[in-house]
């Protein structure tokens, strides 16, 4: 029994230890019906919990989110285009791939990556 709770333990440790951290800016390509651009994101993780800054063709504004594991999804809100959400998947340490609803601009993918 002992040596089961042993391996639980550090199984979870390694888990917490290998999960990734988002935190930093990112470079979005965005591919919506209505257009494509490009956004920045300042995201700050802390745990599962995701905060930070956007900033693009919408102005700026915050966002909130979170990261289960490679799964990553954030939100914010503009006055011309209402409630923006992006929900994606990690790739690696710098990449992320998904897809992103505009509010009433439209329905569309992105992909992030982390710059240096």
């Amino acid at each position: 029994m002992r040596k089961l709770l042993l391996l639980a333990g550090l199984t979870i440790c390694a888990a917490i230890l290998s999960a990734a951290d988002i935190s930093g800016t990112w470079s979005a390509d965005v591919a919506l019906d209505a257009g494509s651009g490009t956004a920045t994101f300042v995201l700050k993780q802390t745990g599962e919990t995701l905060t930070g800054t956007y900033s693009g063709r919408l102005g700026e504004a915050k966002v909130a989110g979170s990261v289960k594991g490679d799964e990553v999804e954030w939100a914010f809100e503009t006055d011309d285009a209402g409630k923006v959400t992006y929900k994606g998947k990690l790739e690696g340490d710098s990449k992320i791939k998904g897809a992103v609803e505009y509010g009433q601009l439209g329905k569309g993918t992105f992909s992030a990556e982390k710059q240096k």
